[in-house]
Formats: structure tokens, sequence, C-alpha cells
């Protein structure tokens, strides 16, 4: 029986890097917020600690401010 050829993982590739603040905070959360899960938290528990600022680890952005966010939504509608 001959050897099976080993297939080279799969690599996910990002379609877009240049993320804006709000990107960014916004996956930061989601990633937060699946770790959470993954440990055994239920859905109400993640989104509790998910409100509760003072318990996000020291990696988590915080919040983008209203500047921020207004100047995406203009670059956004620049590209239109």
């Amino acid at each position: 029986m001959a050897a099976r050829k080993r297939q080279p993982a799969k690599v996910k590739t990002v379609a877009d890097e240049d993320y804006s603040k709000l990107d960014q905070y916004a996956i930061e959360l989601h990633e937060f917020f699946k770790s959470l899960r993954r440990a055994g938290f239920n859905n109400d528990n993640a989104l509790w600690l998910l409100s509760a600022k003072d318990s996000f680890p020291d990696w988590l952005q915080k919040a983008p401010t209203a500047a921020d966010v207004r100047k995406h939504l203009e670059d956004e509608e620049e590209d239109d």
C-alpha cells in the first residue's frame, strides 16, 4: 500500500488588512466572546462579562471614540 501524501495545511487569509479602530474593536469583542464560550460560560454569562468593562483582558483595546466612528463612515462614503 502506498503512503498517502500529506495535504498542506490550509491557511486563512484576510481579505482586507486595513481595519478601522471600530472593526478591530468588534473583532476583539467577538474573539473574547468565543473564548468565554470555549471556557464553558453560557451565552448569558459571556454577554454579561462583555458588558462589564472592568472584566476585559489587557489585550483588548478600548472602544473607539465617536470621532473614530465618524471618520470611518466618511471614508466609506468617499468610496461610493
